[in-house]
């Protein structure tokens, strides 16, 4: 069974599925089963990764930017970034090319905290929670 937000990627042709809504049985691609991507939590002991956020709350406002340390060559970059209410009701995503900066602004009422979660085409899935 899938879950809401999960990430399935297929191993032939790297497609990527992102569950918008849960069902039974499987996700197929390319004549086999997809494989469900597990994120990295992003730690302070595993911070020079460099998948790791800085997330900057402007004087308490509810304008909230995400900014991430890596490099965005074509070989190595972050395809995405994903912001991701607690609660899984809201998500924003921004996807970005080689070359751009990897930053995202969001406007939220973020009191209970939400998670950012991206995907680098080498490295895969990053995960980190915020308490802002």
């Amino acid at each position: 069974m899938t879950k809401l937000l999960e990430l399935y990627r297929c191993e032939i042709c790297n497609n990527l599925v992102e569950i918008d809504h849960e069902g039974m049985g499987t996700l197929v691609c390319c004549g086999q089963d997809m494989k469900l991507l597990v994120e990295h939590e992003a730690t302070s002991e595993n911070a020079h990764f460099a998948h790791v956020e800085t997330v900057e709350n402007n004087d308490g406002s509810k304008i909230i930017t995400v900014k991430i340390n890596h490099g965005m060559t074509d070989e190595h970059h972050i395809e995405f970034i994903e912001a991701i209410s607690k609660d899984k009701k809201y998500t924003k995503k921004k996807f970005l090319k080689a070359g751009e900066t990897p930053e995202m602004v969001i406007k939220c009422n973020c009191s209970e905290g939400f998670y950012i979660r991206l995907y680098c085409n080498k490295d895969g899935g990053w995960l980190t929670k915020t308490e802002i």
